[in-house]
């Protein structure tokens, strides 16, 4: 009786907190679907009554925001930096970890140290050189920068610090050099980790806000999070057609956190974060 109990209990507690979450995502929702009176109505309103899709459609229609283009720019700024940075990282984390080179450690030091330095120390010197190399409203101009992730290279360090040497022995014994060992063996065991960090990386540069929007001077490279902050900045504020841009703005991340959630815990927890 205890035990049900206590099941029950934490199926009430786990579904209260799942309604929590989503109670931003259901206003969000509804708000895109109303239109600009109902929003502001001071009586609350459950549902969208009458439901209208005027807010989707201002969102593309309103020549001044290129949403169409900013959600182009923003995939293929994610689609690049994700995979790019996080081959870099499993590259380097296995070199530090597996490669007897000397002074590997202090290199490692160094990498930790730079996640405690704040990015807006970074910010200037990052611009001034990638102005320099007239990056501006380019798109490798926003990606250059992000493909250096420090936390990528830790934690996959960590993952092949305990990774079977055995297999690494067997590798070897057929003829194998690092890059082989690496490339044959320690990369495609290493699944979890990097469908992690690649969502997690993917969702970082597609919520990337103050360098998209200092490279990107033109509209035509804004990404998504500069077209829907327009939207807060014009004379008049479109409440429907900010929500609607929210909720299409969102729809690809849900997409990545659904598919991906699962590898996330796993890469985590081959890590070895938590000891």
């Amino acid at each position: 009786m205890r035990k049900n109990l206590g099941t029950v209990l934490t199926y009430l507690v786990v579904g209260v907190a799942a309604a929590l979450f989503l109670v931003p995502f259901y206003l969000m929702l509804r708000a895109a679907l109303m239109t600009g009176t109902q929003v502001t109505d001071p009586d609350w309103h459950w549902l969208p009554d009458p439901f209208s899709l005027q807010g989707f459609r201002d969102v593309f229609d309103d020549l001044s925001v290129p949403m169409g283009q900013a959600l182009w720019n923003s995939f293929l700024i994610a689609i690049i930096t994700a995979p790019a940075s996080v081959m870099l990282g499993s590259m380097a984390g296995y070199a530090l970890a597996r490669i007897p080179v000397p002074g590997r450690g202090v290199i490692m030091g160094f990498i930790v140290v730079t996640l405690m330095i704040p990015t807006s120390a970074t910010f200037v010197p990052s611009f001034v050189l990638v102005s320099a190399m007239d990056g501006v409203n380019t798109q490798w101009g926003v990606i250059a920068p992000g493909l250096f992730n420090a936390f990528s290279v830790l934690l996959f360090r960590n993952f092949y610090l305990k990774f079977p040497q055995e297999i690494e022995e067997a590798g070897r014994l057929d003829g194998l050099g690092h890059l082989g060992v690496y490339w044959r063996l320690a990369l495609p065991n290493s699944g979890a980790m990097l469908a992690s960090l690649g969502a997690l990386s993917f969702i970082e540069s597609w919520n990337a806000f103050l360098w998209p929007l200092v490279i990107g001077q033109d509209p035509t490279s804004w990404t998504v999070q500069i077209a829907l902050s327009t939207f807060l900045t014009s004379q008049t504020i479109n409440l429907p057609a900010l929500f609607a841009g929210a909720v299409v703005t969102i729809l690809p991340l849900v997409v990545i956190f659904l598919v991906a959630q699962r590898y996330i815990v796993q890469g985590i927890t081959a890590s070895g974060v938590k000891d």
